[in-house]
């Protein structure tokens, strides 16, 4: 038997590997940063991937079953990830795999019907969570969880409205990387942009709440589900989790007219927080010259250059900061 670790699928051995990922139900047009390939020879008899610190794409052969080649992949990738600094590894798989994952010291981070998130330590969102700063003197809290890519007077317009009505408002801001502007740079930008907010409390999200563009969703065979998964996933995270040790009791979005996939993951929260006993309060979005205000809108005045109207759409602390940091 011999193990491999390679950045890049090429030639046959992509091929080998695609044959085995359609063997085991998975999408193979799913790439990875990373991919650990398990060979007998010249058969390949299971693989499996990682992005960062998400392990996917792990698949065994179907005539290679019961050999623990599951746990060998598993070792092999864990190794490659420490040596990269990611030590806190996340994986997605069907609800059906999770005994399988329990026996190789995964645990249970959040499931639906259709997804189950593992993560490597033992009762780390719970450690996560309780390390979170909690108001206990607020009587009505609320929650409001951002990207802010960058922070726009929009943001700032329903963090306003969230902190009037709130004793406390509790601002996650995403803390995954991606594009545009980086995880640091964006909470810096909204810490600036609500520092006059007494009671506004910034927070990070840490790895446990991911885009949808990024969410994976390989082991799928109704690609249509996509979206539902992921919202799905985030809200039983944040009602499991960040619910319940804050004590939130509001959480607040803005009107989504621009992006489908916002507008159905508002839709999903209008359904699925009030059965917890959380209320939903959707906030007309802020508009400038009757045109919402949006984070894009924004990155596009960036990249033409025109900072007279970028001006009009971000808080001076935001412009400030992107000038101060060489960021426009």
């Amino acid at each position: 038997m011999n193990i491999e670790t390679v950045s890049k699928l090429r030639g046959e051995t992509l091929n080998r590997w695609i044959a085995l990922m359609k063997a085991a139900g998975l999408d193979h047009n799913t790439r990875t940063e990373r991919t650990v390939l398990v060979w007998d020879g010249d058969e390949l008899i299971a693989s499996g991937g990682r992005d960062g610190g998400i392990l996917k794409m792990l698949a065994v052969s179907p005539t290679r079953q019961g050999e623990d080649l599951l746990s060998t992949v598993l070792t092999e990738l864990k190794k490659d990830a420490f040596e990269e600094g990611h030590t806190h590894l996340f994986l997605y798989t069907k609800p059906s795999n999770k005994l399988i994952f329990k026996s190789l010291f995964f645990y249970p981070v959040a499931e639906t019907e259709n997804v189950l998130v593992m993560e490597n330590k033992r009762d780390g969102i719970k450690s996560f969570v309780s390390e979170l700063p909690k108001d206990v003197e607020s009587k009505l809290s609320g929650a409001i969880v951002m990207n802010c890519n960058p922070f726009t007077l929009g943001h700032r317009y329903l963090i306003e409205k969230a902190a009037s009505e709130c004793d406390r408002v509790y601002v996650f801001v995403l803390s995954e990387e991606g594009n545009g502007f980086s995880a640091k740079d964006r909470l810096a930008m909204v810490k600036l942009g609500t520092a006059d907010l007494k009671n506004v409390t910034v927070l990070q999200t840490g790895p446990y709440m991911i885009s949808a563009a990024t969410f994976p969703t390989y082991f799928l065979k109704d690609r249509d589900l996509a979206d539902t998964v992921h919202c799905d996933v985030d809200i039983e995270i944040f009602l499991k989790y960040l619910v319940p040790h804050l004590s939130i009791s509001r959480r607040y979005v803005g009107t989504e007219p621009l992006s489908p996939m916002t507008d159905k993951y508002n839709e999903a929260l209008k359904k699925k927080l009030p059965e917890a006993g959380v209320t939903l309060c959707e906030i007309e979005r802020k508009a400038d010259g009757g045109i919402p205000i949006s984070a894009s809108a924004v990155r596009r005045l960036i990249a033409e250059g025109n900072t007279e109207e970028l001006k009009k759409i971000v808080p001076k602390t935001t412009y400030d900061y992107l000038i101060d940091n060489d960021l426009i």
